[in-house]
């Protein structure tokens, strides 16, 4: 049993804007984001390109969802198709920003992803109101100013004003649960990939282990979750009794384990020649972030996934170096090793690398045969600041240049999308 009364009691709203990609493009076009028929894709020109956004209308009406396909919206005329614009979504996102700062200082505000934000509004009711007197007049600022539908949740902490949010407000509109929710609320989830935090891997596992709901997991025991996951086991037992002592605006960087890069192909590659340009390029893209936070790391990550046309599958493999690196050659030489060892002469669709292990960047081990090591790591910092005056396209690798290198058309988007 977990008591309550020993557990802060914040006032945190987790504030959402419905189908926000498709409500600012409705807004720009003069339409009402609610009533319209709209889907934005990732490439209008694409039959098979994505739906990154559908207004609600389309949702309920045509089942078009995010992840549907271009080629499953029905020949409607009501219907709009448009091209992403990255560039307007996060200006009007960063300008919602700038409306909560009229409630809360900075401190409390965490900006969760460019359409979701949490604020804690504890101290600032003698201005406002209570939570959710303050909540309806944010949602009212938004309506008002943007013209853009929003749902908001509110609860003693993160966790609960998320899932809050997800359960009831994007009913409702606004929705308050409190610890006294947990057991008839919370508990009652499933399947438990409803639950914010468990995927669909991890449901299955829990599956496997006869948790079929919250409930069923806050009653497993303890040390068993933790003999099964780790630090993370504890973390899913007391999520699944609404306890969460994150606190708003900690560093992102604080605990940071890994640096990646993931791409889906705009096309199959059936060359492994061409493969491994990709994977070049997506190492100095990997190498670079790493840089940019002056951490290096040892343990390389690889994973490579097969067409449909193939079936599926693939395979994702880790190798471990003595040294920390974040040289872009030593993660492409050690990509090479696990592709040429692992790979299964089929085409590719998707690649994924990434850098863990992490260390800071403040040392390094001179070796007898690697005597240009420290020029090579010197020459990764100035590429990456010629890049940071310049633009990411300032200087690129030659395999960009070839009809494999994805990097020159990546560095024209915002956020994976046109902008």
């Amino acid at each position: 049993m977990v008591d309550y009364n020993q557990l802060p009691k914040k006032k945190i709203l987790c504030i959402d804007m419905k189908s926000f990609y498709a409500s600012c493009a409705a807004v720009f076009l003069g339409l009402d984001p609610l009533h319209c028929y709209l889907a934005v894709v990732g490439n209008t020109d694409r039959e098979g390109s994505i739906v990154l956004a559908a207004s609600p209308q389309l949702k309920k009406e045509f089942g078009i969802k995010t992840g549907s396909r271009k080629f499953e919206i029905p020949k409607d005329p009501r219907i709009q198709i448009v091209d992403p614009r990255m560039a307007l979504f996060v200006r009007v996102s960063t300008e919602l920003t700038r409306l909560f700062h009229r409630y809360v200082p900075k401190e409390a505000i965490h900006t969760y992803s460019v359409d979701e934000s949490f604020i804690q509004v504890d101290g600032v009711e003698h201005l406002w109101g209570d939570a959710r007197e303050i909540a309806w007049r944010i949602k009212g600022d938004m309506e008002r100013e943007f013209q853009l539908p929003s749902a908001v949740g509110i609860g003693p902490n993160l966790l609960l004003s998320k899932i809050c949010l997800d359960i009831d407000a994007k009913k409702t509109g606004v929705a308050e649960w409190t610890y006294h929710d947990v057991e008839k609320k919370l508990w009652s989830l499933k399947p438990l990939s409803t639950m914010w935090g468990i995927g669909r891997r991890l449901e299955k596992t829990l599956n496997k282990m006869g948790i079929f709901s919250v409930g069923q997991l806050a009653g497993y025991p303890l040390e068993l979750l933790e003999k099964k996951f780790g630090v993370m086991g504890n973390q899913l037992y007391y999520h699944a009794w609404g306890v969460d002592l994150s606190e708003i605006g900690a560093p992102i960087m604080q605990g940071q384990i890994s640096f990646g890069k993931s791409q889906i192909l705009l096309r199959d590659y059936p060359d492994p020649k061409e493969v491994r340009h990709v994977i070049l390029e997506m190492c100095e893209e990997v190498a670079r972030r790493a840089r940019y936070h002056q951490k290096a790391g040892r343990t390389i990550s690889l994973g490579i996934g097969y067409s449909r046309d193939e079936m599926g599958g693939g395979f994702s493999r880790s190798r471990t170096i003595a040294q920390p690196t974040n040289v872009t050659m030593d993660l492409y030489c050690t990509c090479l090793e696990l592709f040429e060892e692992f790979y299964e002469n089929k085409t590719v669709r998707t690649i994924s690398i990434s850098l863990s292990n992490i260390k800071d960047d403040c040392e390094m081990q001179l070796d007898l045969f690697q005597p240009n090591r420290e020029k090579d790591r010197s020459l990764g910092y100035a590429m990456d600041a010629i890049r940071g005056k310049y633009g990411s396209s300032a200087l690129l690798r030659a395999v960009s240049y070839t009809n494999a290198g994805t990097a020159r058309q990546r560095a024209a988007l915002l956020g994976g999308h046109k902008a």
